[in-house]
């Protein structure tokens, strides 16, 4: 992959000069292996990634957990196919129904009707998991996903009727797919970014891990730190915080710079 690094907005007092790093993908590579190196799609033509801290779960290590059974006998008599793409119909009740949830999840008008039918027409959503309820017949949500099986799954957008919300349907979607990809023998199922504490449910799975800017971790504990670390001000960069470094990385920033993922190749002097 190819990196640029797009600078943002700097704290000069406290020497923070952040950049974002984008990623644009080789000839060689695929999309699996950038989400494997920690980043997500900037585009959804997946020609631009950015690094960032998201989840996703290690589908060798899931096992559903007391409470991923509870969510779904919760959504017992709720059924769902995986459906490709190209057999996927955008029919105009489909469009007013996603539209719908949009306008009461993000906001009226946040998700345009030309960025709602990008989403189900751009390279990003390869599949769809669609589900029903046996009892009415009724379509009642939709996720778009990125598969690249057996690599991995990305669960993208959810979509769904906000009168199941005492089923949890929205938590019984999620659960469902890590359960289906697993029986699938998909590595991997990620989840999209962490960075407050309404997305830490994502966690709740077993084999579930981050991407920390070096590595995918398991420790919850660390992910909560940082999440608290989002609530408060910040005077300086995550790895001269002695506590985190400490507490999270043994101490050892030099066997973490030598376990890096990422290397630069200066080219030699003349």
């Amino acid at each position: 992959m190819k990196l640029l690094f797009s600078e943002h907005k700097s704290d000069y007092p406290n020497y923070i000069f952040p950049y974002a790093v984008w990623a644009f993908p080789e000839a060689a590579e695929t999309p699996a292996d950038l989400f494997a190196a920690g980043f997500l799609p900037s585009s959804r033509a997946l020609d631009r990634f950015y690094l960032c801290r998201h989840l996703r779960v290690d589908l060798a290590r899931f096992e559903p957990s007391s409470e991923n059974r509870r969510v779904l006998r919760k959504g017992a008599g709720i059924q769902f196919d995986l459906v490709p793409r190209a057999r996927f119909e955008f029919t105009a009740a489909r469009r007013a129904f996603y539209r719908t949830y949009a306008d009461i999840k993000f906001g009226k008008g946040v998700m345009s009707d030309e960025r709602l039918e990008a989403l189900f027409a751009s390279p990003i959503t390869s599949h769809l998991l669609l589900f029903t309820d046996s009892g009415t017949g009724a379509e009642v949500g939709t996720v778009t996903l990125y598969c690249q099986e057996p690599r991995m799954a990305y669960y993208y957008y959810g979509f769904y009727d906000l009168n199941y919300y005492r089923r949890n349907l929205g938590l019984y979607m999620m659960t469902a797919a890590a359960q289906l990809f697993a029986q699938r023998r998909a590595r991997h199922l990620y989840l999209g970014s962490c960075y407050s504490a309404n997305a830490l449910y994502k966690t709740q799975f077993a084999g579930a891990e981050f991407f920390n800017g070096t590595r995918w971790s398991p420790d919850t504990q660390e992910l909560k730190y940082l999440v608290r670390r989002e609530e408060q001000p910040v005077r300086r960069h995550l790895l001269e915080t002695e506590d985190y470094v400490a507490g999270f990385l043994q101490g050892d920033l030099a066997g973490l710079a030598a376990a890096s993922p990422f290397q630069v190749r200066l080219p030699a002097s003349a």
